[in-house]
């Protein structure tokens, strides 16, 4: 079996965890031990919150869409249940950008719920 060198590929992949690692205190920028469990726990949080992100977004958007429905006497459920009833199938996202961006709108679409809500009940 022939001899393999690897000084190319080892100093290749030493570079690419130390550039990685750029701007991190103390030896964990320049030491490649230290960079690479340094970088390696980076990469994994990463991923891990680039999956949580999804999620922190529904919150944030559904407790925009509560807060304007408690400023016209609805809670965010009633209003949810509302829209259902009547059949308006919009997203949480454009809800929340609605509440926002175009309270009249909003309004509008507070009073439908209303209206759906009162008919089932």
């Amino acid at each position: 079996m022939p001899r393999v060198k690897r000084g190319v590929t080892k100093r290749a992949r030493h570079k690419k965890i130390i550039k990685a690692a750029k701007g991190y205190q103390a030896s964990s920028g320049r030491n490649y031990k230290w960079a690479k469990e340094a970088v390696m726990h980076a990469w994994s949080h990463a991923y891990r919150h680039r999956r949580q992100r999804k999620g922190d977004f529904r919150r944030l958007w559904i407790i925009r869409i509560g807060a304007v429905c408690r400023q016209h006497d609805m809670t965010y459920s009633q209003f949810m249940h509302g829209l259902n009833v009547a059949g308006i199938e919009i997203d949480r996202k454009m809800l929340a950008d609605m509440a926002v961006r175009d309270p009249e709108s909003f309004q509008r679409l507070i009073e439908v719920a209303k209206g759906a809500a009162a008919t089932t009940a």
